[in-house]
């Protein structure tokens, strides 16, 4: 099977370049110029960019346990939608990804009926309880690409600290939701102006930046690889900067939400911009950018927290923390961010491929000949509308439903496989 991508702009090294992509079987046979070839599939590129699969090192894909929020079709699919061609799924399932049967279900399911690649994360603690250790050692013989209890957060140093040895044992990346539950209590949004003036109690920066301050001392005591998830705050950012400057392997990743979206968004009263961690300050939104820009943030993960209807239409403090994101994220990036100037498309697309390839030591992430035929076809002219109608995932809880964005998803491939294809170019 031969597929050739016509009239592309074609993202290389930084730049765009006008040419051709051959496609045999699953990898890029040749890239660039006016390929002379008969092909069995042609895919008119025309006024449209190519770029690399996305990568999202942080999505909840639901299954198993609770499908009817999303399950492994649904959540690839809408990667797909969005340009993703790898996730990695976190491991607050039911039950908790914590030993190899559950893995080898979701690389099983994955691999029968998913969209897109799925890496599998295990759990750091039996159940996420943060008692004990999981099965690390034999989760990672069976493919996982990190540990981590996001959602939860242990909260004995102790118990962390030989987490972290063992997984440092095994080179186990580890990766933390920080969040000091003393200090969070029962907050529902950031603890600043809005929380007062609604009458919310509030999530303190400190319960994100106490954890990631102990977890860079433990992950250097231990000698861990340790990715922060969803920073959100300035004072978070500047622990971070100050570990990499030391020369410690730490890294950490940045939603888009937590780029566009401030505190202010909650005032609103729409559960679609309840998160965890909460929409923070103007001013910590602004860090996030710049340390973006700069590199101390290393890329973008989506956080795709699928819920149904019903359990996010209720009072605001009953509602459940997350939003989708898969399908959102480039669009809404690349019209609050790159269209007004704050950021380039270049490091928009590195923070969104090579940079969270090299995270987890995963393939793709790049165009060249011979490597894999992962890539997505963009027209950034033309605009997305996030509907309940067009939107993959099961659930629709974005804050961002029935809105207008410039950067639609003409094509997905992975693996060689088109696995999305809009409709315009059917």
């Amino acid at each position: 099977m031969k597929t050739l991508i016509k009239n592309a702009n074609i993202f290389q090294k930084g730049k765009l370049i006008k040419g051709e992509i051959l496609i045999e079987r699953k990898k890029i046979a040749k890239i660039g110029g006016i390929i002379h070839i008969t092909a069995d599939k042609i895919i008119d590129a025309k006024n449209a960019c190519v770029f690399p699969g996305f990568i999202d090192l942080h999505s909840h894909l639901r299954d198993p346990g609770q499908t009817y929020k999303e399950d492994i079709v649904t959540g690839t699919l809408a990667a797909a939608h969005g340009g993703f061609t790898t996730v990695c799924a976190m491991p607050n399932t039911e039950p908790v990804t914590d030993n190899i049967a559950s893995v080898e279900y979701i690389q099983l399911r994955a691999e029968e009926h998913g969209s897109a690649k799925v890496y599998v994360i295990g759990a750091i603690t039996k159940q996420s309880a943060g008692e004990e250790i999981a099965e690390m050692a034999t989760m990672k013989a069976g493919g996982i690409v990190a540990v981590s209890d996001d959602g939860k957060c242990v909260q004995n140093a102790r118990i962390m600290l030989s987490c972290m040895k063992y997984a440092s044992n095994f080179g186990i990346p580890v990766i933390i939701h920080p969040e000091d539950y003393s200090l969070a209590g029962k907050g529902q949004i950031h603890s600043g102006k809005v929380a007062t003036k609604l009458g919310f109690s509030g999530i303190p920066g400190l319960a994100e930046e106490v954890i990631i301050a102990r977890d860079i001392m433990l992950a250097e005591s231990a000698g861990a690889q340790l990715h922060i998830a969803h920073i959100s705050t300035e004072r978070s950012i500047e622990l971070v900067k100050n570990a990499k400057d030391k020369g410690l392997p730490v890294t950490c990743e940045v939603t888009p939400h937590h780029l566009v979206l401030n505190e202010e968004a909650n005032l609103s009263f729409n559960t679609n911009t309840k998160m965890k961690p909460p929409l923070r300050s103007e001013k910590d939104r602004l860090a996030c950018i710049q340390a973006l820009k700069e590199g101390i943030i290393d890329c973008i993960a989506t956080d795709h927290s699928p819920h149904a209807d019903f359990e996010k239409e209720r009072e605001f403090d009953l509602a459940p923390f997350g939003i989708i994101g898969l399908e959102t994220a480039f669009p809404v990036l690349y019209k609050n961010l790159v269209q007004t100037g704050q950021i380039d498309l270049n490091r928009l697309i590195e923070a969104l491929t090579i940079a969270p390839a090299k995270i987890l030591n995963l393939p793709g992430g790049i165009l060249a000949e011979g490597k894999t035929a992962d890539l997505t076809i963009i027209d950034l002219e033309k605009e997305t509308l996030f509907s309940a109608e067009n939107i993959l995932s099961k659930s629709k809880n974005t804050p961002w439903l029935n809105q207008w964005f410039p950067g639609r998803i003409m094509c997905t491939i992975c693996d060689g496989k088109i696995t999305y294809l809009d409709s315009e170019n059917g």
